[in-house]
């Protein structure tokens, strides 16, 4: 490879304990939404790819993974598998905290896991715009310091965009030289039916209650455009675990189930550029989160 030309490409992931800002800080690089945000942990459930590209410097295809936590079920043991399947086919690892001085067991774990790959670790201390004092944030940052020896420490504010620009500096500095991977156009690899199911995933996990969400999977059953109209006819189902939930998802004369679908049609209008005629169907499966069977249905199938 002729490295005269200065362009880089590669592999970077971003790892962390769940509801640190994995997916804010990589839908804020990429400059549009492709990885769905939420309060509640564990949002991102598989692998999403995404693909950063700068004619000048290089190409960075960016690995969202799911948060690194403990399995309480097969879903979760997938969860768990995926993000750690993914360090060791990556250049550069980014490993996304809070600011804070308490180094848990899920920090520990996941230095245990670092101790077997080989690619440089940047630590970015992620939510900096809650930290008060500078001096309070030089403490956070040595605190993390003491359990690894991380190649840069980058602090960061992924909801307000506040260095941002230098996590993208550091990633290119540890790249390799190379071609780019995708055309310059591409944003990520995810289908455009997967993007729309995670979009009503996401607005349903902001709208229910704490126990529901994680009991729930997105299907979209037809999608299609509209004969000579700038109209997307999409319907989708929600799959829940229990018809308990099944009544909360729906809510009152449908009021709930009716709010999902109307902040999911914005969002997929956004996306789409065109009008979204959006029908949501509810099911109950029991217990798919731990069918294996089900899972693969849902789209969590098995990596090599």
């Amino acid at each position: 490879m002729d490295n005269s030309t200065g362009y880089k490409s590669g592999f970077a992931t971003i790892i962390g304990r769940p509801n640190v800002g994995k997916s804010t800080l990589m839908n804020r690089i990429i400059g549009q939404k492709i990885a769905i945000t939420s309060n509640k942990p564990q949002t991102t459930r598989s692998r999403i790819q995404t693909v950063y590209t700068e004619k000048e410097r290089g190409q960075i295809v960016f690995l969202d993974t799911p948060g690194i936590h403990k399995a309480k079920n097969k879903l979760g043991e997938y969860m768990v598998n995926v993000a750690e399947h993914t360090l060791h086919d990556v250049d550069v690892i980014l490993w996304l905290v809070e600011p804070t001085d308490f180094i848990g067991a899920g920090e520990r774990h996941i230095v245990q896991i670092l101790q077997k790959v080989q690619a440089p670790v940047l630590l970015v201390m992620n939510k900096i715009d809650t930290v008060a004092k500078k001096e309070e944030l030089l403490h956070f940052i040595d605190t993390y310091r003491r359990i690894w020896e991380f190649e840069e420490i980058i602090p960061v504010s992924a909801l307000r965009g506040e260095n941002v620009s230098d996590v993208v500096d550091m990633v290119f500095k540890y790249l390799p030289y190379g071609p780019m991977f995708y055309d310059e156009d591409t944003v990520t690899d995810q289908p455009q039916r997967q993007i729309v199911a995670e979009i009503v995933r996401e607005k349903a996990l902001h709208a229910l209650e704490e126990e529901v969400p994680h009991g729930i999977a997105v299907t979209v059953d037809r999608m299609k455009q509209r004969s000579g109209k700038q109209i997307m006819d999409i319907e989708a189902t929600i799959i829940c675990e229990r018809e308990s939930h099944k009544g909360i998802i729906i809510g009152k004369n449908g009021a709930m189930l009716k709010k999902i679908g109307s902040n999911a049609r914005f969002e997929m209008e956004k996306l789409l550029e065109e009008k979204v005629n959006l029908r949501l169907w509810v099911k109950v499966r029991k217990n798919w989160r731990d069918s294996d069977t089900m899972l693969k249905n849902f789209g969590y199938k098995e990596l090599e």
